[in-house]
Parts: C-alpha cells; structure tokens; sequence
C-alpha cells in the first residue's frame, strides 16, 4: 500500500494538465485572476475546511489514531489556512499535506502560463525543474536547503509537466508522434528501478523516484487527452468508475480518518496482524470509505460542483425546498448545470 503516494504524483500531473487544457487553446491566457482565485478556492475549500472538521472530531473521539497527539486550536489555524507543509501542528488528517501543496501550484500556475506566453513552454520547464534539482542534490548536505524539501518540491515539476502535457494534446504538431508508446518507454525504467531496489529503498528515495516517473505520467496524459489512447480511455470511461470520480476528492479528504477508525474499533481488537489485517481492512474499511464520502460530497461536494456561486447554490437549494413540499414538480434547467464539473474544476 505504500505506493499510494504515487497516486498523489499522478493526481498532480493530471490536476496541471486539467487547469491548463483552457489556456493552452486560448494562448495561455486566464480568464482573469479574480475569477481564476475564486473557482479554485470555490472548488477546493468547499469541501476541504467541512473535512477539516470531520478529521479533528474523529481524533479528538479516538486519540488513538492520531500519531501526533491531540489536536489543537492551533491545527484548526494552520490546517485551516493550508499552511501545514509551512509550520508544524498535530495532524488531524494523514491525507491532507497534499492539498496544500495544490494550493500553492496554484499560486504558482498563473506565473507558469506567464513564462510559456513571453518564453516558450521549455524555458518555463527548466524554471521550475532546475531550482528542484538544486533542492534535491544539496538537501542533505545543506541544511537551509532542507527545509525545502518539506514544500514537496518535485510535484512542482509533475505540475509543470501537466501544463506541458496540455500543450502536447491540444497540439496536433504532437499527435504525430506514438505518445502511447512512448509513455510505456518512459515508464519501464523507473518501474525496474523500484521492483529492483524494493519499497524500503523506494521509500527513502520519493523525490528520485517521483521525478523518474513524471515523463511517463505527463506523456500518458497526453496521449489520452489527445485521443491516441482510445482504449486506455476506454477502459477506465465506465460508469461504476466515471460515478466514483464525481466524488473521488470527497473520498481522499476523509478517508485517513475512517480507515482508522475501522482500524481501531472493529479490525486490530478481533483480527491477527499481518495479511488477515489487511484482508479486513479492504472488506471492511474500503466499502465504509466510499459510502461515507458519498454521503459527505453529497453535503459538500457535489452542490459545489454544480453551482459556481453562492446565489446559485441559495437558489437550487429553495427549489430543493420547495419540491420536498410538493410546490415545484421539476428542476429548473437554468439554476442546475447538466453534469458536475471535473475534480480539477
């Protein structure tokens, strides 16, 4: 299981590629700042502060699942204000380091689409992959250098190798190329590396790792994105999978706490250690996982996706209102949209 730190690589890639696929066909442009800040954070806060809270409920009911002792007024401020990966606070939430690193890409990505526009996507590439390299080969030798390392530096790279991946698929000049395959040549490497040099040593050495996967990752994205890759496409465009995406951040937000505690409550008092743990532990605890995120993003999550502003989402929820008293018989199609916006949007 330690591999899922790999999804979270993905995730990056893919989240750079999503804010970027807009701008990439309307000459890396924005649609300007404010309205830029407002859906991300209309997107992502939604339903991260709701899970924030969710988290430090379930540490503060079982202290057991918290390895950073209880929470405090102080977590509720630094994970609050996404300054976790910035300054230290107990930990209410396993998961969410990640979703500040995002918010900092963020940040960051209206700069990148600045230096594509004015330098080319390349210069924008090294801009930000050579101060990571800095980083990475200095860190254990310099201790100010160091302290970077907690920023996660290398998913600055998978970012900026989703802005490049966008480029690569709304680009025909690309389509030419055998990306698929060249995704697969990508990626044999650092999978050899990895089984050849086991988890133990894969562990101690993420940010390597991270960064030798990124062009497989970045090239694959493309190649789907680009419409090369049909039958990759294919077999993940099926509806049990398209339904758990429409909640899949719900789902990471809120998992830690609940897999815990299944852990804590049912599994680790009743169930031996080692694989039958584990066994229980998927039976158990994954099925808990996903209806409880369900019910949670159809609180706050879902609404959010579908209403961009708090006058829409006032109003969906008086004719919700009003069609539980048997006043409106149907949805008006103006005030909800068709389908649910991406994760990334």
């Amino acid at each position: 299981m330690i591999y899922g730190h790999l999804a979270v690589v993905v995730f990056i890639v893919l989240s750079g590629f999503s804010l970027a696929v807009g701008p990439a066909r309307h000459g890396w442009r924005l649609n300007g700042l404010g309205n830029y800040a407002h859906r991300r954070a209309w997107r992502i806060l939604s339903a991260y502060w709701p899970a924030l809270v969710f988290s430090m409920v379930m540490v503060s009911a079982l202290p057991q699942t918290s390895d950073d002792g209880p929470v405090t007024a102080r977590t509720a401020v630094v994970y609050g204000l996404l300054l976790q990966d910035v300054t230290g606070a107990p930990s209410p939430n396993g998961a969410f380091w990640s979703i500040a690193v995002e918010a900092q890409l963020y940040v960051v990505l209206p700069v990148m689409l600045l230096l594509v526009r004015r330098r080319g996507l390349w210069l924008m590439l090294l801009a930000v992959t050579v101060p990571v390299l800095v980083i990475g080969t200095l860190a254990h030798s310099v201790s100010v250098i160091q302290i970077f390392m907690r920023f996660t530096p290398q998913l600055a790279v998978g970012f900026a190798v989703g802005v490049l991946a966008a480029a690569m698929a709304t680009d025909p000049r690309w389509h030419r190329l055998p990306l698929l395959w060249l995704a697969l040549a990508a990626a044999v490497p650092p999978i050899a590396l990895i089984v050849y040099k086991d988890s133990t040593w894969t562990i101690g050495h993420y940010f390597w790792v991270d960064l030798a996967l990124l062009p497989a990752i970045g090239i694959l994205v493309a190649a789907v994105g680009s419409g090369q890759a049909a039958r990759t496409g294919g077999v993940l465009d099926v509806a049990p999978i398209r339904g758990l995406g429409t909640f899949s951040y719900s789902l990471y937000l809120i998992h830690a706490p609940i897999v815990l505690a299944v852990a804590v409550i049912l599994v680790r008092p009743r169930v031996a250690a080692g694989v039958p743990t584990l066994l229980a532990m998927l039976v158990i605890a994954v099925p808990a996982a996903i209806v409880v995120s369900r019910l949670f993003a159809a609180a706050f999550d879902l609404p959010f996706q579908r209403h961009k502003s708090w006058s829409a989402l006032a109003n969906a929820a008086k004719a919700r209102v009003r069609r539980l008293r048997g006043k409106e018989p149907a949805i008006r199609p103006a005030t909800i949209e068709a389908q649910p916006a991406p994760l990334s949007e």
